[in-house]
């Protein structure tokens, strides 16, 4: 009986022992959990600003912990060829934009003249609206599908669209191959002339861009001044379908160079999705971008309509727009490289004061002076300019590349809402202060 009871007293000390043991090591288990836990938070933020990083929606969100990390060239010869692929895409597309000033006081005088100059503007406004809104759709599918099918259905809108302005003679001509053939062309090209950049940059993405946005001051440079020779010349129609070839000759180099590196990105589709602006960020963002696009439509389509109103010459108010895309050239290339440098968002905000200054403090009071409105057109086309190349690369700071086209087509589609209540208000404005 006494070794009957040593051996059970034996076997529950074993018992105890073993039990101890194991919540030893559980309990160690739970604090070396811990120990990592707390150590990957260090390495990658902790876990609340992960949760309170602007993420719009965890399907287009990128992870650290399951997505491998991004490099950018940030330079090299396919990378800048694909810059100079987007310049000329953009000396098509936004060099055409920032020519309706042209184009409008033209048709107001001619083919027309008949026509309220504040209907005449609704061809124009329709045509920014479609430039900009269709990136809704385009941008998704740049993400999924890449450039090439997007960008040669762009030229061959560009170039279809001004063979039939130079054939149109009544108000549907023009909104049908101005407003509809050209606006579509338009965003066809620029988002995914953009969107390229996001690709191959990171670091130096704002001078990037400033570079190739620089192609659509170019553009509004050349283009005026060509229409404004070739008008008395060749007339109206020979002016456009000469503008048309220049675009074929462009954007075919567009269509060479424009390319992307990244995969799409896994899950995605080409179906736009709203969910994004519940970033908050993001939603403020396009916000802002909309009262500075709201503001600056103004000055840029009506300009040389302002100027005739006010008793200026013809030929100098054609040469107005050229003056204002000068100043947009250097407007487009030196923020950028500042914005890499003081913080996008920084030198978004110091282009728009200037903006506010040059319109409030010179074209409010500049009237028929000559001088007055070539130093406005400097200085405003200088501040303005920053807009086209300071917006992407905001947006790129908001998401992954492999979704950038998403981002920038669902901020622009909001924008473009703006440019359809503008026609009336600025006729009105440059009528009261002829």
């Amino acid at each position: 009986m006494s070794d009957d009871r040593l051996g059970r007293e034996a076997h529950h000390e074993t018992s105890n022992l073993s039990l101890g043991l194991h919540q030893n090591l559980a309990h160690h288990q739970a604090a070396s959990d811990r120990d990592l836990a707390t150590a990957s938070g260090s390495s990658h933020g902790s876990t609340p600003a992960l949760h309170n990083a602007p993420t719009a929606s965890p399907k287009y969100a990128a992870s650290p912990a399951t997505q491998p990390e991004v490099t950018y060239p940030e330079g090299g010869l396919q990378a800048w060829l694909v810059v100079l692929g987007s310049f000329s895409g953009m000396l098509a597309a936004f060099g055409l934009m920032n020519t309706i000033g042209t184009f409008q006081a033209y048709l107001i005088t001619h083919q027309l003249a008949d026509t309220p100059p504040s209907t005449v503007g609704w061809i124009f406004s329709f045509y920014v609206f479609l430039a900009f809104g269709c990136g809704l759709q385009i941008g998704p599918i740049f993400d999924r599908k890449g450039p090439r099918w997007l960008v040669f259905a762009g030229s061959v809108c560009l170039v279809v669209g001004m063979v039939g302005v130079s054939e149109s003679t009544e108000y549907w001509h023009f909104l049908l191959t101005f407003s509809i053939l050209g606006g579509v062309g338009t965003s066809l090209i620029f988002t995914p002339a953009v969107g390229a950049i996001a690709h191959f940059f990171s670091r130096r993405r704002g001078a990037a861009t400033g570079i190739a946005a620089t192609g659509g001051s170019f553009g509004g440079i050349i283009f005026p001044l060509a229409l404004q020779s070739l008008f008395p010349r060749l007339g109206f129609a020979w002016s456009a379908r000469l503008l048309g070839l220049l675009f074929f000759i462009i954007l075919a180099i567009a269509n060479l160079l424009i390319r992307t590196r990244l995969p799409p990105k896994v899950g995605g589709t080409v179906q736009p999705d709203f969910r994004i602006l519940r970033d908050v960020t993001f939603s403020l963002t396009t916000a802002g971008v909309f009262f500075i696009e709201w503001g600056l439509f103004v000055p840029l389509s009506y300009i040389s309509s302002y100027a005739l109103a006010n008793g200026v010459s013809m030929g100098f108010s054609y040469q107005l727009l050229a003056v204002l895309n000068a100043g947009s050239v250097f407007g487009r290339a030196i923020p950028g490289y500042v914005a890499d440098r003081l913080g996008r968002f920084n030198t978004m905000i110091g282009a728009v004061a200037l903006c506010l200054i040059s319109v409030l403090g010179i074209w409010l009071n500049v009237g028929g002076s000559i001088a007055g409105l070539c130093v406005f057109g400097v200085l405003f086309g200088f501040a303005s300019g920053s807009n086209i190349s300071l917006t992407p690369v905001c947006v790129g700071q908001l998401c992954e590349p492999e979704v950038f086209g998403r981002w920038y087509g669902t901020c622009y589609t909001i924008v473009s809402i703006g440019y359809v209540v503008h026609p009336s208000p600025s006729y009105f404005h440059n009528h009261a202060k002829a």
